[in-house]
């Protein structure tokens, strides 16, 4: 597959994240990964132990997000890591590692409040489950929610029950549409990140996925392929029976039918992740995030696909 050059944002054929996070700030913004050393209920026993069966969250922690540094140390160290680059830069705290709700709520508020301390944080991003959300929480985030920039991210990683058993996600997809459905209702910006080519699901079934992530009343969406990591479970079961890993040609014509059936208001922030190459087993498609995006754009336009134009149509 031949790569082309740079696409300007404009002229991408979806609601694109870069453009929409410049309408929200008169300046630019940088996530800045922060690991406040929480855990997971399926890691910890509380619903089952081992995590999800593709997990490991060194695939994208950066060097300066390291849980035995204080939030504000990591965030500093996080701001020298971009301000050499951009030097009037500002930056949303993003609690990305493991499920930054697992905690009792005081301890929550002294650490989301610690990262809002930092000078040139303007907002934060709390990656969280669905099943780590309470009424306690839900009335603190929506106070929250009109004094800062907030987004509330949930690990969807699919919509199909079955496959949340199989990969030891520990709830359901209706979990899911409650707590998108109770934090977008109070007005709270709502994300979600998907997992494309889980075992068991094929072409057919991500684009089923589509069309119900549609039906919530999600703001912002990640989608990813799925990635074969070293040491995890799912290593050891594609060792003992492969299954079948999307190639980039194949990956890029679901892209392409999948968010022609989301709606168009939804807000795509990205569409693969690169793990370290020491640690991934597959695929091992040699692209950066940036490379595969300008392969996707040119592909969408080519083809004419544009996101929400079959949205309202049905099968596949």
């Amino acid at each position: 597959m031949v790569l082309f050059g740079d696409i300007q944002q404009d002229d991408y054929p979806y609601n694109d994240y870069g453009r929409w996070i410049r309408n929200k700030f008169p300046f630019r913004v940088q996530k800045i990964a922060v690991d406040a050393g929480f855990s997971c209920p399926n890691r910890d026993g509380r619903i089952s132990s081992g995590g999800c069966i593709f997990c490991d969250n060194n695939t994208f922690n950066p060097t300066y997000c390291d849980s035995r540094k204080s939030i504000r140390k990591q965030l500093e160290e996080g701001k020298d890591f971009f301000s050499s680059k951009y030097p009037k830069m500002k930056y949303l705290a993003y609690f990305q590692a493991f499920t930054n709700t697992y905690a009792p709520l005081e301890r929550l508020k002294r650490m989301y409040e610690e990262a809002l301390s930092v000078d040139d944080v303007v907002g934060i991003v709390i990656g969280t489950r669905p099943d780590c959300v309470s009424p306690e929480l839900y009335d603190y985030l929506e106070k929250l929610n009109t004094q800062t920039f907030l987004i509330v991210e949930y690990g969807i990683e699919s919509t199909n029950n079955d496959t949340l058993k199989y990969i030891n996600r520990g709830h359901t997809f209706e979990c899911t549409q409650r707590a998108i459905a109770e934090t977008t209702g109070r007005g709270i910006l709502t994300g979600g990140h998907v997992i494309l080519g889980l075992p068991g699901e094929d072409y057919e079934e991500s684009i089923r996925q589509a069309k119900s992530i549609s039906k919530t009343s999600l703001n912002l969406l990640k989608i990813h392929q799925l990635q074969i990591i070293k040491g995890t479970k799912l290593a050891d079961i594609y060792s003992r029976k492969p299954f079948h890993i999307y190639s980039v040609e194949e990956y890029i014509r679901l892209i392409s039918e999948y968010i022609q059936r989301l709606r168009a208001d939804i807000v795509l922030e990205r569409f693969v992740s690169q793990s370290p190459a020491d640690m991934l087993i597959a695929p091992r498609w040699g692209l950066k995030n940036h490379e595969f995006t300008n392969i996707l754009v040119n592909y969408l336009k080519k083809t004419g696909a544009v996101q929400g134009t079959k949205a309202g149509t049905n099968g596949a």
